[in-house]
């Protein structure tokens, strides 16, 4: 029988750092389901989503451990380095369902802190590392929808921070809401940025089938979770008499994101069905397909905040319909995750033998 280490090392030495992906995926479904009434399937998916942020976690500081150039090879990757960042946002989206629920506020506090030091930690380090680094790949190769995470995760905890602030007593709550709002506008500065260089790479550059990876749906995703977090300080504002003196800002702000977050998702399914039935693309098990689930689920409930914060009572159903979309990409892709464990497991014990 062979040890475990010679089963386990390379699955584990190759981790990808975007598999807190699968918590922002599985955190945002029950915030939609919660939105949507259903809140028994709310708490279901809140126990999903902690079990696997304690499972991505463990395998992080495992790698860490025991794969520690590998994790900073990863780091000053241009590729890879923003995979990181879906710890922060995986756990701003837990945190957020889990006070949305009504369950303890101090784990609420607790999850915001961390997602916080994390947003620090990543964001300036890969930025700073990625900047230092003598040799660079040209845009076509570094630059992808991945990149957009840096948006994710800063408007992840503006969402968090401001549902944290609905609890707390003054003078946290301003201190909460300016941070919030901070957030907020940094994020839609950093997507202005990026999206620039995402644009010219898709109009300008040569553009295979291959180059489309799942992730590119986070341009709407980005967009979609700017227009959550200005939402719900437009619906928290009466609660924070300097954010009711910024309501046309906020209420105009959100709507543009939403705006153009909706502009996306044509340009994206068309891209999509280019790739898989035009050219037949294989489609297999990656983890980047949960950064396509995070999307749709983000769009959803930013459409419901959306309709309930500005009055645009006919944008509901919109919210509803892209919950079941959501929740059947994030089906389809939770088999594709379980099926490739089972054929792995298949495997292992097949060379034991």
């Amino acid at each position: 029988m062979l040890p475990a280490e010679r089963t386990e090392a390379p699955s584990l030495a190759g981790f990808s750092p975007a598999n807190f992906a699968i918590v922002m995926a599985t955190g945002v479904l029950g915030v939609d389901a919660y939105q949507q009434h259903y809140e028994g399937l709310g708490r279901v998916l809140l126990v999903v989503a902690l079990l696997a942020w304690a499972a991505v976690a463990a395998m992080n500081v495992g790698r860490l451990a025991r794969y520690r150039d590998r994790m900073l090879e990863d780091l000053r990757s241009h590729q890879r380095a923003p995979g990181f960042l879906t710890a922060v946002a995986g756990t701003s989206v837990l945190g957020s369902l889990w006070l949305l629920l009504g369950w303890n506020g101090e784990v609420g506090a607790l999850l915001d802190a961390i997602a916080a030091l994390l947003w620090v930690a990543l964001t300036y380090g890969i930025l700073i590392a990625l900047t230092v680094q003598r040799d660079k790949p040209l845009l076509a190769a570094g630059i992808s929808g991945s990149w957009l995470l840096l948006v994710v995760a800063t408007q992840s905890i503006a969402v968090l921070t401001v549902l944290l602030a609905a609890t707390a007593q003054q003078p946290v709550r301003l201190t909460l809401n300016f941070a919030a709002l901070a957030m907020w506008l940094c994020g839609g500065m950093v997507y202005v940025w990026l999206i620039s260089l995402i644009f010219y790479r898709y109009a300008f550059l040569r553009f295979e089938p291959g180059d489309l990876a799942p992730t590119y749906w986070i341009n709407m995703g980005a967009m979609a979770i700017s227009a959550l977090a200005g939402a719900l300080l437009v619906a928290h504002a009466p609660g924070a008499p300097f954010l009711s003196g910024l309501l046309p800002v906020l209420a105009g702000g959100s709507l543009l994101y939403w705006a153009v977050g909706t502009w996306w998702i044509p340009l994206l399914a068309g891209l999509a069905i280019w790739r898989y039935l035009h050219h037949r693309y294989p489609l297999h098990y990656d983890v980047g397909y949960w950064g396509a689930v995070f999307p749709l689920g983000m769009y959803s409930a930013a459409t419901h905040q959306v309709s309930v914060a500005l009055g645009l009572r006919f944008l509901a159903p919109v919210a509803r319909g892209f919950f079941y979309v959501a929740a059947a990409a994030w089906l389809l892709t939770a088999f594709g995750l379980l099926r490739q464990l089972w054929q792995a497991g298949a495997a292992a014990v097949d060379g034991s033998r």
